[in-house]
């Protein structure tokens, strides 16, 4: 198996929701976005599947060795040995691979954050780098637009919070912050308990606009001469925003369940944008 198919088996094994807005783009940018998703699939696994944590964080450190020999221009891994032809082509930088372990680490760290700006540091390490990363590929020719990439991550990445409550509190994690259950009069014990209840709702009504004002802030920021290389992105907004959408009508039922888009109504969502853009 090749690096690259290595990487493809990655990505589609995932069934993200990714997977869609790489369909649509040109052979080599599609080769360097799914060798960048697997790299963060591969981290990201190291946390989620790593019951010891020691044994995550001396596999998280070999990846930063990893990645240091792959910017020496000497890989040995499948992933790092396909991201490799386009470092320099979408120039992608190291210090941004390495925040993205960074982000995986605080993972090991704390599963609390007890406000805002600690919880949009997590979610910057882990979302809105990855958003920079895949719009220097999709390709850029003005600034803005890699702020744009950020402020999408983060959208994204407040998107996954929201649906996932019920998931990450079975693995004891909380990512609301502290402040604003206080702010709402919810307790750990409710979220970690699974209570649903009308405070439940505001608190979440609160982050969802959270998530909608990035989602805005973010297309506001997308320049005009950017928009059809960026299409890949808004694709996935356009997945993810509907899938907030979704889950506020059915009433933020997330705590026991989790609502997701079908691969039809994703592909068709992906393709919708695609010829509006």
């Amino acid at each position: 198996m090749s690096p690259d198919e290595y990487c493809q088996q990655k990505t589609v094994q995932s069934g993200s929701s990714f997977y869609y807005s790489f369909l649509f783009l040109p052979p080599e940018r599609r080769r360097a976005i799914t060798a960048l998703y697997a790299f963060c699939r591969e981290v990201d696994d190291i946390v989620d599947e790593t019951t010891d944590p020691s044994v995550a964080r001396i596999k998280l450190a070999w990846w930063r060795g990893e990645i240091a020999q792959l910017y020496a221009g000497a890989p040995t891994h499948p992933v790092s040995q396909a991201l490799k032809p386009h470092l320099q082509a979408f120039d992608l930088k190291q210090e941004h691979l390495l925040a993205i372990v960074d982000g995986m680490e605080m993972d090991l760290d704390q599963s609390r954050y007890l406000d805002w700006p600690g919880l949009r540091k997590y979610c910057w390490h882990v979302a809105g780098v990855v958003g920079i990363l895949s719009a220097s590929i999709f390709g850029v020719t003005d600034p803005r637009t890699l702020e744009y990439a950020e402020k999408l991550g983060l959208a994204f990445q407040m998107t996954n919070i929201i649906r996932d409550v019920g998931e990450d509190a079975r693995k004891g994690r909380i990512y609301l912050p502290v402040n604003e259950l206080q702010q709402f009069g919810v307790t750990a014990a409710d979220i970690m308990s699974f209570r649903h209840t009308d405070k439940f709702v505001a608190l979440m009504k609160f982050q969802a606009e959270r998530a909608q004002g990035f989602y805005d802030e973010a297309l506001a920021l997308l320049p005009k001469q950017d928009r059809r290389a960026q299409r890949p992105g808004l694709m996935m907004a356009a997945i993810y925003r509907t899938l907030l959408d979704e889950i506020e009508r059915d009433g933020f039922h997330v705590l026991n369940q989790k609502i997701s888009l079908t691969p039809l109504r994703k592909l068709w969502l992906a393709w919708k944008t695609y010829v509006r853009n």
